[in-house]
């Protein structure tokens, strides 16, 4: 079995949070969100890790994250770029929208060559979410088999605005369906998501589980992802040229619903932490001195 790789997606331009949030400290010391998920991902058992990135941001990411990581992991880079698409399509004019993290992780193909995970650069997942990925992709498994890490959906909320989660289905410890909610949030009565700008709410239970970004694949999703890839952008372009994105779990739900593949489902009971608005990180940086302090973590990560 080859080593599996980390992709790592660190494109993001922080729109909503007002900034590089791959590169923002979160500590006394200056580490990064991602520092931690490098540290996390490191004793868990990756030594091999791809960082999707943009060249707008390509030197300040290496100045503050990549070369230092260059000591621990096998590193490579991946470029998210707006025109990089099929043959024959173009970027619709006044699009800046990224493509979204199927095409980020499409990227990887030919950079990524065995199993892989991949996370978010500014979540925060726990230690045992990259234990229970790390030990899945060294094991051999049938070809589109994969893995997902679930979490509850109560734990992945923040008080300061609303989130985008995978709400998934659950039967027999495997994915059976995997639906994108871009607007979810905290509401008076519960979670609640809309899907017409908040004219009306659907509540979930707080214990749906739900997908973080942080899944494990064969590397046969590369070949997935680039096949339907142009079959989107015929169905997506016409109808909402400047926004629509290629969600990965719409992917793995592809392809779950054709039968075509299983997707594993890897029960983490860690409470998620980002900062998907500014004024999440006071609740980020409590977080993560109490984990210096009871021992989690070293003062000092990978550096």
């Amino acid at each position: 079995m080859q080593e599996p790789t980390l992709v790592i997606l660190a494109a993001g331009m922080g729109s909503r949070f007002g900034g590089l949030k791959q590169i923002t400290a979160v500590d006394e010391q200056g580490h990064a969100i991602i520092d931690y998920s490098l540290y996390d991902a490191y004793r868990a058992g990756f030594r091999k890790v791809a960082f999707i990135i943009k060249h707008e941001i390509e030197e300040d990411f290496k100045a503050r994250v990549g070369r230092r990581m260059e000591k621990y992991f096998d590193v490579k880079y991946v470029y998210q770029q707006l025109d990089r698409l099929p043959e024959g399509y173009s970027v619709p004019e006044g699009r800046v929208k990224p493509w979204g993290t199927g095409h980020a992780v499409l990227c990887c193909k030919g950079v990524v060559d065995g199993p892989f995970a991949v996370i978010n650069s500014d979540d925060y997942y726990g230690v045992t979410a990259y234990t229970a990925l790390y030990n899945y992709l060294k094991e051999p498994h049938a070809k589109h088999e994969h893995a997902m890490v679930a979490y509850e959906l109560q734990k992945t909320v923040t008080e300061n605005g609303s989130v985008a989660r995978g709400v998934c289905q659950v039967e027999d410890g495997c994915l059976t369906d995997v639906v994108e909610h871009t607007r979810i949030e905290k509401r008076p009565d519960g979670i609640a998501y809309s899907e017409d700008g908040g004219e009306s709410w659907v509540t979930l239970p707080g214990d749906t589980p739900v997908s973080m970004n942080c899944w494990g694949f064969g590397v046969e999703m590369l070949d997935e992802l680039e096949a339907r890839f142009s079959p989107w952008l015929d169905r997506n372009l016409p109808v909402n040229p400047l926004k629509a994105e290629y969600f990965l779990p719409f992917v793995a739900n592809e392809l779950i619903q054709e039968g075509l593949g299983k997707v594993r489902v890897l029960n983490c009971h860690e409470t998620w932490h980002g900062i998907t608005y500014k004024e999440d990180m006071a609740d980020v940086v409590a977080f993560l001195k109490r984990l210096h302090e009871d021992g989690t973590y070293p003062d000092t990560l990978l550096d």
